[in-house]
């Protein structure tokens, strides 16, 4: 079973899309976990999530999820699991707050807030990584690749 979760083709197309997903992902989960790149960091995080009504122990999945599904994407690790976790994630975010502003980013600052079409991208990006795996330069390729002894 743990085979089938790491089993990958050496696609050098899905690499780049795990690697992108993972980079962005990265950056969002370390900006609510680590306060990084203009941040709130974790306790700021989890008192906005808390606050809008989020329950703390879904606040802190969809925080994991970010930070350490953008880890296991850039290094291919799990990458199915990882993937997963983000478009949950996205697909919650539009359903709860998203939705109502429609597709487009607010780039005029005229919308009361933000659309979902960065959203959609991620949650497209994700579904292809967790039903194709990693591909090319991925640790879920190098463990899926070794023969038991």
């Amino acid at each position: 079973m743990f085979r089938k979760l790491l089993t990958t083709s050496d696609d050098g197309t899905l690499a780049l899309m795990r690697l992108v997903l993972g980079v962005v992902f990265f950056a969002h989960g370390a900006q609510k976990m680590l306060g990084w790149f203009g941040g709130y960091g974790f306790s700021g995080t989890m008192g906005f999530f808390t606050h809008s009504g989020i329950p703390a122990p879904l606040a802190f999945l969809a925080i994991a999820a970010e930070f350490f599904g953008g880890i296991g994407l850039v290094v291919g690790f799990l990458s199915r699991v990882a993937a997963f976790g983000i478009v949950v994630n996205m697909v919650v975010a539009v359903l709860t707050v998203h939705l109502p502003f429609g597709l487009f980013m607010n780039w005029s600052g005229a919308q009361k807030g933000e659309g979902f079409e960065y959203h959609l991208l991620a949650i497209a990006l994700g579904i292809a990584i967790a039903v194709r795996g990693a591909g090319a330069l991925s640790m879920d390729r190098a463990l899926s690749r070794t023969k038991p002894e």
